[in-house]
């Protein structure tokens, strides 16, 4: 039983002092950083523009989030930085009230905790404005959950408010990423597979259900109004990007991104809800972890999907450390938990300068070429490049958007009025927008994904700046297009480090009727 064991208590001043320094981490990062906004960021401030709850192609949380962070913080790169860090923050403390909820001491909780911390992958999340961290905090509030369902169960409760929670930890999940139906399903496969099946006869679990669909309904109600377009967006995932995802890079990605200690923990973590009799009340948990793994392996996920099943994992594993039986040094400390220890922090050391944006740009291109063999130059298309991905995605913008006002400010006044910019993918367009205001740009129109669900208003368009399109395409629909400038971004990912800016001039038809024919193009 979960609750007969000493030192339960919450580990305040432990728990408060990591996650308070991941929130100094991040600061000095902030701080320091040559690096500027991520393209996603962008993306998901340009959601929150043009926010429409019911009406959205994905799940609206962050685009909320997005809204919000631009109207505290402007249109800076802290708007970008802060609530991620927060976030972090948060999953550090979830990870260690976990390990508590299963018997855990201060230990159990620290390294918990600590696990979180020091895992590049958590870290890296917790810089960048995406749905990923919560995400993560959604599955580790499900995974806490259940886990409190299988402790009250086994201590002849009632199970109501655990399973009332699970529901209002899924349905905000479906606010962030439909990802979370892998945990729901893995869930499910777990309590069938468990003695916790006799919950379902219960009505609890039911209404958790009604919880998640009525919390998550903009997002189902979004993917229904316009016809699932979350089909279409996984199509198109898997044929440029998840087709590179094989099974042993999906295994060793989890390795570089948690650290080799980490993923110890999180094996024995997982090894002991099944087998060791004081934590086996808990095997529901360890099988949805390992459920949802499977399933995403099979699926071919990218490896950060499953990164949300660690913390609980981590908890367990701390559980078993500070519990069994080792071979003891002075005052009861065991040289197998500072070891662990020890190697987190010296991982997460030597991968700090690729995790996180820290060093200048030829530093950390260098830097990441030398580590690991250069794994973490591996893009998501199976191809390397000078940086990390989401490094390069983090330069070039603001220059772009400052290329793309000179050509608008050249123009006589008379076609300024009627001009527009169109960009070729998201992150362009989720750019001009954010410097518009610094540099009086007109407004922004493409059909790149999310953009295209917008439309282009009453926009007239009869001047068109297009930033790094086919001129066969624009020709199509406009009668003059003519190259005005080209811009060059050595350290941007390989596609886009030389685009041309061309002005398109005598459109065939308004923007308005040409844009029906565009959706097949996004």
């Amino acid at each position: 039983m979960a609750r007969q064991y000493p030192e339960q208590e919450v580990a305040v001043k432990v728990i408060a002092g990591l996650a308070i320094a991941s929130l100094v981490l991040h600061a000095v990062v902030l701080a320091v950083t040559p690096f500027g906004i991520h393209r996603d960021e962008f993306l998901y401030f340009s959601m929150g523009n043009h926010l429409r709850l019911w009406h959205m192609d994905f799940p609206p949380a962050i685009a909320i989030l997005g809204a919000l962070s631009q109207l505290v913080l402007g249109h800076t790169v802290a708007a970008a930085r802060v609530f991620p860090a927060i976030e972090g923050a948060l999953l550090i403390v979830l990870a260690a009230l976990i390990a508590r909820e299963l018997g855990g001491g201060r230990f159990a909780q620290g390294l918990a905790a600590f696990a979180v911390l020091a895992s590049p992958m958590f870290e890296r999340n917790a810089t960048l404005f995406q749905p990923v961290v919560l995400d993560q905090i959604c599955w580790t509030l499900a995974l806490f959950a259940i886990a409190r369902v299988a402790r009250v169960r086994a201590e002849g409760g009632n199970t109501r408010n655990p399973w009332l929670a699970f529901g209002v930890a899924i349905g905000l999940g479906l606010l962030c990423k439909f990802s979370i139906l892998f945990l729901c399903v893995s869930v499910l496969a777990a309590v069938l597979l468990t003695p916790m099946r006799r919950e379902l006869l219960r009505p609890w679990p039911w209404i958790a259900v009604l919880i998640m669909l009525v919390l998550g309904s903009p997002s189902i109600v979004g993917q229904i109004t316009l016809h699932f377009p979350v089909v279409a967006q996984m199509r198109d995932l898997n044929a440029t990007q998840l087709v590179h995802v094989t099974a042993s890079e999906f295994i060793g990605a989890q390795v570089l991104n948690i650290g080799p200690a980490g993923i110890l923990v999180a094996i024995v973590g997982a090894a002991v809800m099944l087998a060791w009799s004081p934590l086996r009340t808990f095997a529901a948990v360890s099988l949805s972890c390992i459920l949802a793994f499977l399933l995403l392996l099979v699926l071919r996920g990218k490896p950060y999907y499953i990164g949300p099943i660690y913390p609980a994992l981590f908890a367990a594993g701390g559980v078993a450390l500070e519990r069994m039986k080792w071979a003891r040094l002075p005052r009861g400390v065991t040289a197998a938990r500072w070891t662990v220890v020890a190697l987190m922090g010296a991982y997460f050391v030597v991968t700090l300068p690729v995790a996180l944006p820290i060093l200048s740009v030829p530093a950390s291109a260098e830097y990441a070429a030398h580590l690991a063999g250069g794994a973490a130059l591996r893009t998501n298309r199976g191809n390397f490049d000078k940086l990390p991905q989401d490094f390069a995605d983090m330069l070039g913008w603001r220059a772009e958007a400052a290329a793309l006002a000179r050509v608008y400010h050249s123009l006589p006044l008379a076609e300024q009025r009627e001009a527009v910019i169109a960009t070729s993918n998201y992150g362009e367009a989720g750019a001009a927008e954010f410097y518009a205001r610094e540099f009086d740009l007109p407004p922004v129109v493409t059909n790149a994904g999310s953009f295209w669900f917008f439309g282009p208003g009453t926009r007239p368009g009869k001047v068109l700046i297009a930033l790094g399109s086919d001129p066969a395409d624009l020709n199509k629909g406009w009668r003059s297009v003519q190259e005005v400038a080209r811009l060059g971004r050595p350290w941007s990912v390989s596609e886009e480090r030389d685009r041309p800016i061309y002005l398109a001039t005598e459109p065939r038809m308004t923007l308005q009727q040409m844009w029906p024919s565009l959706a097949g193009h996004q």
